[in-house]
């Protein structure tokens, strides 16, 4: 989203916009990285998408991984007026857990590999990993991403129930009416399935499911406390999910060299001032772990980092430290960065996770964010002479040498071409 609309951005100005893209399609994780049953928003952001890509001043390259087809420093000598990085966040923050990383695949898996899994096992042709889902798995996270990962777990091994009693289920029609409501429409009974569980470091008032504004009074304060609560209630019911809140994983449970479930420590207070309780620890058992703390950018060789994010000197105009005419835009801003733009669309998109239909409001209110936020970044952008054309030399022939590397011809047949499922 944040990079088609800058690159629609710059269009419109009367600038030039190339578009790196790493896979075949630029949907990102609208495709990937959001589950598929939130099918009216994955269309409506395609078709957003293509029209902002298709423009005749956006000349996009797919199949072009930044740090890998092409370097971040070979982009840099180009001679670009300005390399705006929107690449989003794909890696996973890893689960701060002593020795469980030894455990992936083995155990324990991560929320962007199990999102993508799910979105992609059932088309012809998938060629990933495929996981096999228990009953009873465990989530460690809290946020909207991690309610996401547990409807998925319970809706799963609750069709996978039905499939072996001998009925049909359809998983999108229970995601949007409920499992249980579901089997009652259908005259179908609710199968005994051992329930998915939600962990999180905090108290369920706590989880990050709607925001208040930054001047919130007291009682608008225990409103969205509220809020959060009877959301969380709803998708408890809905999805057939349990959640366990203020806890955290302080250590892994092994059994037979396979991650058997993790030693969870109750934690007490609020805010900053929530803490461990000392000698609390308790085994939790569990077939399957799913980690779900947030996603962070991947690492680009020539890009500075700053611990797990890239090193931005402003995190309002993202810009980068210490190379002009670098910016980041959308989810690279992870972190602080994204903070004031979560608050401004918490309502739009706790709409997105949440409703089963939803109308074109909210969609268009994000990519207005999305544009808002675009805006000083393009502007900034600009400011510098216009490359004359043999300037633009080398960035021709490097956009011309990817076309042909991979038979692309021009947007709207590539896209026809590689239409997403």
């Amino acid at each position: 989203m944040a990079g088609s609309e800058a690159a629609a951005l710059v269009a419109e100005k009367g600038g030039i916009a190339v578009v790196f893209e790493q896979g075949e399609r630029p949907y990102g994780k609208i495709e990937d990285g959001l589950p598929r049953w939130h099918e009216k928003l994955r269309i409506k952001e395609y078709e957003r998408i293509d029209e902002n890509l298709s423009h005749e001043s956006v000349y996009f390259v797919p199949k072009t991984e930044v740090g890998g087809d092409v370097s971040f420093e070979e982009l840099r000598s180009l001679g670009f007026n300005a390399i705006i990085l929107a690449n989003g966040a794909w890696r996973d923050r890893r689960l701060p857990v002593e020795g469980v990383e030894a455990y992936v695949g083995k155990g324990l898996l991560y929320q962007n590999a199990l999102v993508h899994w799910f979105n992609h096992e059932h088309e012809p042709g998938y060629d990933g990993p495929r996981y096999e889902i228990p009953e009873g798995a465990i989530v460690v996270g809290g946020g909207l991403a991690s309610v996401d990962v547990v409807k998925i777990l319970s809706l799963v091994t609750h069709a996978r129930a039905l499939e072996k009693a001998g009925h049909a289920p359809n998983l999108i029609a229970m995601e949007q009416k409920g499992i249980a409501a579901w089997c009652e429409r259908e005259g179908i009974p609710l199968p005994e399935v051992e329930l998915p569980t939600l962990y999180y470091r905090r108290s369920m008032e706590e989880m990050p499911l709607a925001s208040p504004p930054d001047d919130a009074t007291e009682r608008q304060l225990e409103k969205v406390r509220g809020a959060r609560v009877k959301i969380m209630e709803r998708v408890m019911d809905r999805y057939r999910v349990k959640f366990v809140g203020s806890r955290v994983p302080v250590a892994p449970f092994v059994e037979e060299e396979r991650l058997a479930g993790l030693v969870f420590r109750k934690t007490e207070g609020e805010g900053r001032a929530m803490k461990e309780v000392p000698g609390s620890e308790e085994e939790v058992r569990a077939p399957l772990v799913i980690s779900s703390i947030g996603s962070i950018p991947l690492p680009i060789v020539g890009l500075p980092m700053k611990g797990e994010l890239y090193d931005f000197a402003d995190w309002e105009t993202g810009e980068v430290s210490g190379m002009e005419g670098v910016f980041g835009l959308g989810n690279v801003l992870t972190g602080k960065g994204n903070i004031k733009a979560s608050r401004q669309n918490a309502a739009e998109v706790t709409a997105a996770v949440f409703d089963a239909y939803l109308d074109d409001e909210p969609f268009e209110r994000l990519h207005e964010a999305a544009r808002e936020a675009a805006e000083p970044v393009v502007a900034k952008a600009m400011e510098g002479t216009p490359l004359e054309r043999d300037q633009r030399t080398p960035i021709r022939e490097l956009v011309q040498g990817r076309w042909k590397a991979i038979g692309y011809s021009d947007y709207p047949t590539w896209a026809e071409a590689h239409r997403a499922p």
